[in-house]
């Protein structure tokens, strides 16, 4: 009897928690929710300003210059990025409001001037940054606080990339690889949907996804042509996130002033746009570049020109985010290696898409999600093949320095080590 009672308490207690957190889950997904949508505005508006007026192209040194001063106003000159909302999951660092305005302003001005950066990684240091403030405003203990930040990034994410689903489990998995935080399930999910369900209504997603074309049949010889493409992406996931880390450190050698630093690599960034044939395609987060490789353009040399521009460009000290420019990175090799494997064009850009993704992220389940999301499940299995081979042979390498790698990729056996 007294083991009955307990189980009804549990249950009382587990049903009082539940609807706490699906009330507090739906009004952070709709107040994130609406920034990011504001934010999503704002950056497709700089973006067709830039294709309107290409001139703007040479204010880059001078915006990234205006970034790093500000930030430097504002006492986050050593601002971690989306690593810090990393350890503030993990281990409930204060993570200040102030970050959501920086990161507004400074990653809508890199896409006004060209810069080669997402918004997607901004969009978590956005919601994540105003949850956690609404958690210290509500008085959260630190696992709550925990839990709201994660309902802060699922929120932004879904709202800007139209994958509800992809950005509540990504939430839960990116802190710490081997671990989920599965607690956070309930609360993830509801504040995404409610964060996608206020965008579609203001306008936003109305056909998610990429056209990818006919994939493959799964068949023996489809599985090995996946299993090679995806090990390829895995390299090329290691290069890009090395790209991204080498990249900082060099600028910091050579030029220690962070203004001159940004302005300097600003400076790059444009020659390089100027002197490309179709430059333009190359800069801001890459979204026309995806659409055209997988409409049956195929680039060779892109893969290698994105990742170069990205790394020039969030090196420097301009904000935004790697994840789109690692999408397309995965679909600029894809739609060149692919075909030569024998695999379908559009199928291959987009298997580049989610095994490159998955490399750098370490998320494998987020990945195969995110191939669902975008592509249909179709070819759900030969997505989740590509992803998970990509994910084995990446080997601890992340775009997130901060991200903990918690179990070995190919022992069962607890390791407890960063990303490199």
């Amino acid at each position: 009897m007294d083991s009955l009672r307990e189980n009804f308490r549990a249950a009382g207690r587990a049903g009082a928690a539940f609807l706490a957190w699906v009330l507090l889950a739906s009004a952070t997904g709709v107040v994130v929710g609406g920034v990011a949508v504001a934010f999503h505005w704002c950056i497709g508006t700089v973006t067709a300003l830039r294709g309107m007026y290409p001139w703007v192209l040479w204010l880059l040194p001078a915006a990234g210059a205006v970034i790093a001063l500000t930030y430097k106003l504002c006492g986050m000159e050593h601002d971690r990025g989306t690593n810090l909302v990393l350890v503030a999951v993990r281990e409930a660092e204060h993570m200040p409001l102030r970050t959501a305005p920086l990161i507004f302003f400074s990653t809508v001005l890199t896409h006004l001037a060209g810069g080669s950066a997402g918004r997607e990684g901004a969009a978590l240091q956005l919601g994540g940054s105003l949850a956690a403030w609404a958690g210290r405003v509500l008085k959260m203990n630190e696992k709550d606080q925990r839990v709201m930040v994660m309902c802060g990034m699922a929120a932004a994410f879904s709202s800007l990339f139209g994958t509800p689903i992809t950005a509540a489990v990504f939430a839960m998995e990116v802190v710490s690889v081997g671990v989920m935080y599965y607690v956070a399930f309930v609360p993830c999910l509801v504040a995404s949907v409610s964060g996608f369900l206020l965008a579609q209504a203001l306008g936003l997603h109305g056909l998610v996804g990429y056209a990818a074309g006919m994939p493959p049949a799964l068949t023996g010889a489809s599985m090995f042509q996946t299993v090679a493409l995806g090990a390829m992406c895995a390299l090329v996931s290691v290069g890009f996130c090395a790209a991204m880390h080498a990249s900082h450190k060099l600028y910091e050698r050579y030029i220690p002033d962070p203004i001159l630093r940004a302005a300097a690599g600003g400076a790059l960034v444009l020659a390089l746009l100027l002197v490309l044939k179709d430059g333009w395609l190359y800069s801001g987060a890459g979204d026309e570049l995806i659409r055209k490789l997988l409409g049956g353009q195929t680039i060779w040399y892109a893969f290698l020109l994105k990742t170069l521009l990205t790394a020039l460009t969030l090196g420097a000290g301009f904000r935004g985010g790697e994840i789109v420019p690692a999408l397309c990175v995965g679909c600029a090799f894809g739609t060149w290696v692919g075909p030569l494997l024998g695999l379908p064009h559009g199928f291959s850009g987009a298997l580049g898409m989610a095994a490159v993704f998955c490399g750098a992220t370490n998320c494998p389940i987020t990945s195969m999600l995110l191939s669902y999301e975008l592509f249909g499940g179709e070819a759900v299995v030969l997505y989740a093949l590509g992803c998970a081979v990509s994910y084995m042979l990446s080997g601890y390498f992340g775009l997130y320095s901060e991200q903990k790698i918690v179990y070995s990729k190919t022992r069962p056996e607890w390791i407890d080590k960063k990303a490199r």
